[in-house]
């Protein structure tokens, strides 16, 4: 009780911008529990706002000794600080335990308050591409969330099938009534569950950018594509190199390195242009609409 205490307080003043009593509230708290990963987590937090970049790094890299799922994101914070290297992928634990606490107002937030436009802009890519016409059999919705691209959608597929690492995120698209099938399960292996020439809609809404690597996504997803199908998603645009992970600890991807995973598995490239499907801090966030043919 008293560590709980300590680090209640330490959230407190962290919230009210005093870091430095956060700091040493949370050097308290780990004298009594000295393997409790969220503390150690938020001292790094309090550290590196201080400017401590070292003493950060330290902390950031108990808590992920001493919750090697890193449920968290130590890991994101170490690459950040330039301890690590970037991790070709965020870890499953901190993607699936992030959205878990956000689903009770991941819609009223995303749609409100951060101006979330993803699901209608690729909805309106997928007709520009098809026309208004356009009728798909068998969709894949990735990293689903509570259904928001499938509300888009619905009109246009007979089937949509959805995935996401967070339960309380599945339980809500389940809800919708919008899906034929909805799997608690990472979205590589949601794609491998299906057979090849199988599918001839895939649709990720501002997904990847939990998704550093997307190689093995395209692999995937080139298996089990129909010919003339289409893979339609949209990114956090990078302005140079392949991917890199930005400050606010999501993935962001540059235009030459989709057309080149794109050659690679064989799609046309027909659509990879300029948007932005959400603010942060009331500035629009640069990104990219995709939208690809299979052969």
């Amino acid at each position: 009780m008293s560590a709980d205490r300590r680090y209640d307080y330490a959230r407190g003043a962290a919230a009210d911008g005093d870091h430095a009593a956060a700091a040493d509230l949370l050097e308290q708290t780990l004298e009594i529990a000295p393997g409790w990963a969220p503390a150690w987590f938020a001292l790094g937090d309090a550290r590196e706002a201080l400017g401590e970049r070292e003493a950060a790094a330290q902390a950031f890299a108990q808590a992920l000794a001493h919750e090697p799922d890193d449920s968290q994101g130590a890991r994101l914070r170490l690459a950040r600080l330039g301890v690590e290297a970037m991790p070709a992928q965020p870890p499953q634990a901190y993607v699936r335990d992030l959205f878990d606490q956000y689903a009770a107002r991941f819609e009223t937030h995303l749609v409100k308050d951060l101006f979330y436009r993803a699901p209608a802009i690729l909805r309106d890519c997928v007709l520009q591409q098809r026309g208004p016409d356009a009728r798909f059999a068998h969709a894949l919705d990735l990293g689903c969330g509570t259904g928001l691209m499938a509300r888009e959608m619905a009109a246009q597929c007979a089937r949509i099938d959805g995935c996401d690492l967070s339960p309380a995120m599945v339980a809500k698209a389940c809800a919708s009534g919008l899906y034929e099938r909805v799997e608690t399960v990472d979205l590589i292996d949601f794609l491998k569950s299906y057979e090849a020439r199988s599918v001839d809609l895939v649709l990720a809404a501002d997904v990847f950018v939990y998704c550093g690597d997307l190689n093995e996504i395209f692999a995937q997803v080139a298996r089990i594509v129909m010919p003339g199908a289409l893979f339609v998603f949209s990114l956090q645009r990078a302005e140079a190199g392949s991917y890199q992970l930005g400050e606010d600890l999501r993935y962001a991807h540059a235009r030459s390195y989709v057309a080149a995973l794109a050659a690679t598995h064989g799609f046309a490239l027909a659509t990879c242009d300029d948007v932005s499907v959400r603010q942060d801090r009331g500035q629009p966030v640069p990104g990219l609409c995709v939208v690809l043919v299979a052969p």
